[in-house]
């Protein structure tokens, strides 16, 4: 990071401390639970999606790491494409009974939403 970066600094109070140098907080991702301590929703979702039907996994509690595995295997099983992100799972078209199928026999906590 350049030490002159003055956008991560907005907010911040002038300082007269030559010696001051501003410190970022890093955000921690949290722990990942075992499977069976996860409880994971299946929905499915139409919204801003141009009409199309995706499932969505949310619930997950753990690093972004485990969550994009979590994803690959899943697409991977159900032959389909879909993203990872933002803590949750968006598979694409409505295979809800199959991704919770699939989940619980991974070991998951996996309830059907929607």
């Amino acid at each position: 990071m350049k030490e002159n970066d003055w956008k991560s600094r907005l907010g911040v109070v002038y300082s007269t401390n030559p010696d001051f140098q501003y410190e970022t907080a890093a955000a921690e991702e949290a722990e990942t639970l075992p499977p069976a301590r996860q409880r994971l929703i299946v929905a499915i979702d139409r919204r801003n999606r141009g009409g199309k039907q995706v499932t969505l996994v949310t619930g997950f509690v753990g690093k972004a790491d485990d969550l994009k595995e979590l994803g690959k295997a899943l697409k991977t099983k159900c032959g389909v494409g879909g993203t990872a992100k933002d803590g949750e799972i968006t598979i694409q078209g409505d295979l809800r009974d199959k991704v919770v199928a699939l989940l619980r026999e991974m070991g998951y906590n996996a309830k059907r939403g929607n």
